[in-house]
């Protein structure tokens, strides 16, 4: 029997790395984003060509109305959920100071990256209890994606700093919760990977990885992340409940 996952924001950039190595390990996969079904058709297609079933579903993380829409339309399509990949996440719509970021920005990013995620999980692992009760050699699991930035302080993004962090944390909780149900929680953690949300700061951080800024000198890809995830998400990694995989080169290696 097929394994279904969902992933957030799965239509660019990280969470479609992930989704293409889910799809390439035989994952049937419903994604979801905030864009119309017409502009992510092209996503849909590339993915559907690995030989799984693709389904869209649009809807805000941030909006309770959306969140149960995006599990009752999982289960409605596949009739159930193996895996749930929170990844979708805003940067700030402006990077200021901590002494004059607003409030207004605070609650924004918060809401988005970490009210919205935490409140899905909830509804996804109650299912996921539900359906491992009724098939015990059924695999599930949960993969938080965060950021670097859970650990790593810019002081020109504390809100999004302080929303990754709480990401950290909800792993842990949730993969405490969870034990006794034998559903394990994980977290990735990637650095800086080259995405549209990157774009604007390619010049900047090519000469950051000529001086040092990682151990390998590279920029990391999607299709980083998404190994990674793939590996969580096929049960290689059944007794890892809670732990945070790192990928960023080598960056937040402490080095002398």
């Amino acid at each position: 029997m097929s394994k279904i996952a969902f992933i957030t924001g799965g239509t660019r950039g990280i969470g479609l790395g992930i989704a293409i190595e889910l799809a390439k390990a035989g994952f049937d996969l419903a994604i979801n984003g905030i864009r119309n079904r017409e502009a992510v058709i092209p996503v849909l297609e590339e993915l559907g060509s690995y030989g799984v079933q693709v389904d869209y579903i649009k809807g805000d993380v941030a909006n309770k109305e959306d969140r149960k829409n995006m599990l009752s339309s999982v289960i409605e399509r596949f009739g159930k959920i193996n895996v749930l990949v929170n990844n979708a996440g805003i940067a700030p719509p402006e990077r200021k100071d901590i002494l004059e970021a607003t409030e207004e920005s605070f609650r924004y990013v918060l809401h988005v990256n970490l009210h919205g995620p935490y409140f899905l999980t909830q509804l996804f692992a109650n299912q996921m209890i539900g359906l491992k009760q009724q098939n015990a050699d059924d695999f599930f699991c949960i993969i938080n994606v965060s950021s670097v930035s859970a650990t790593v302080a810019s002081i020109n993004r504390g809100e999004y700093c302080i929303s990754k962090a709480g990401i950290a944390m909800a792993t842990k909780l949730w993969a405490a919760r969870l034990g006794e149900f034998d559903i394990p929680v994980y977290e990735i953690q990637p650095g800086v990977i080259k995405t549209d949300m990157t774009s604007g700061v390619t010049a900047k951080y090519d000469l950051l990885f000529q001086n040092g800024l990682a151990v390998q000198p590279r920029w990391g890809l999607p299709s980083d992340v998404g190994k990674v995830a793939a590996a969580m998400a096929t049960g290689s990694m059944p007794y890892s409940t809670g732990q945070v995989v790192q990928v960023d080169g080598g960056m937040t290696v402490q080095r002398l």
